[in-house]
């Protein structure tokens, strides 16, 4: 007797519509944008009110140490919660984990801090972000550190 096979028993393949350089590109300009307005919103009483924040501390400022807490903090709780910033929200972009699991704090740890930290103070590695338009799921560095990728949402 032989054994019949059910070709509905075989899982179906995902298929992922990977989000290019220049939709993430727009994306982030809307995120920056609103990390830009919301620093403004809670920093300005700072340096308004008092010097509090040109106050140094070595080569920063204070007000330029919490404005990049925001910024980050803007990325690593956004992606955790939502998937997605409100620029992605805008664009229809999601952050996905590779194996299509929940994103894990690790990886969005190097994902969203320790790789846009490198990004913003070497210059240069800014081109680095470049890599999404030659690679075939449109990775990043950052994405590759963390494991992720960008997809646009269902």
């Amino acid at each position: 007797m032989t054994e019949i096979e059910n070709p509905a028993a075989e899982p179906a393949a995902v298929t992922r519509n990977y989000a290019g350089f220049w939709m993430r590109f727009w994306a982030y300009l809307v995120d920056l944008l609103i990390v830009a307005a919301v620093n403004g919103i809670l920093l300005s009483p700072l340096t308004v009110f008092s010097d509090a924040g040109s106050a140094e501390i070595g080569y920063w400022t204070l007000a330029g140490i919490l404005g990049s807490i925001v910024f980050y903090l803007y990325f690593l709780l956004m992606t955790k919660y939502f998937r997605q910033t409100l620029g992605k929200m805008i664009f229809g972009l999601e952050v996905i984990h590779e194996d299509g699991g929940n994103l894990r704090w690790k990886d969005l740890l190097f994902r969203e801090v320790v790789g846009r930290f490198l990004h913003r103070v070497f210059g240069i590695l800014v081109l680095l972000y470049l890599v999404v338009a030659f690679t075939p799921e449109k990775q990043g560095i950052h994405d590759m550190i963390g494991d992720t990728r960008v997809v646009h949402a269902k």
